[in-house]
């Protein structure tokens, strides 16, 4: 299976970075190619609800960024899809929620893929991500492959970086 990890977090050593990792290094073990995207570093405006897309475009987003790379790799080459972000302020990374604004463009760039989310954050903030992950699931049609969240001593914790490989492996 080819999985295509989105990184949401601005952060080099950030607790999201070793949860993909732990989980990356489960997932190739068992054979599975792995690309990890670090969205929170491309430059990736928003979608400005211009339509362009829709109207003219044919599917094309009519601002030219960092999503021109990410769109073949998401539309032709993955089969899952994982959305890693810390919470900040009980929600995806700001980075992270311009990059799932541009999936408007595309229509259903999930449909028949699976889906992960992985993310760290504080006790008590997941809620709305969660629903949120759940929603955008079930609108670009893709499968829940499962949720991973830490906080706390848990992040980087081996027993929290255990869970993730082993469920790289379970893939």
């Amino acid at each position: 299976m080819n999985i295509l990890v989105l990184n949401g977090s601005p952060r080099a050593n950030s607790n999201t970075k070793a949860h993909i990792e732990a989980f990356k290094e489960g997932a190739v073990s068992k054979g599975h190619e792995v690309e990890i995207m670090d969205v929170a570093k491309m430059k990736i405006a928003g979608c400005i609800g211009c339509e362009y897309c829709h109207t003219k475009g044919e599917g094309k987003c009519v601002q030219q960024d960092d999503m021109q790379k990410v769109y073949p790799v998401l539309n032709q080459w993955a089969d899952m899809i994982v959305i890693a972000s810390p919470i900040y302020y009980w929600g995806f990374s700001g980075q992270m929620m311009n990059f799932i604004t541009r999936f408007y463009s595309i229509g259903r760039p999930m449909a028949d893929k699976y889906a992960m989310f992985l993310s760290s954050g504080s006790p008590g903030v997941y809620d709305a991500p969660i629903s949120e992950y759940k929603s955008i699931l079930k609108f670009f049609g893709a499968t829940n492959m499962g949720i991973i969240t830490a906080y706390g001593d848990q992040n980087k914790s081996e027993a929290k970086l255990k869970e993730l490989r082993d469920f790289g492996l379970s893939l």
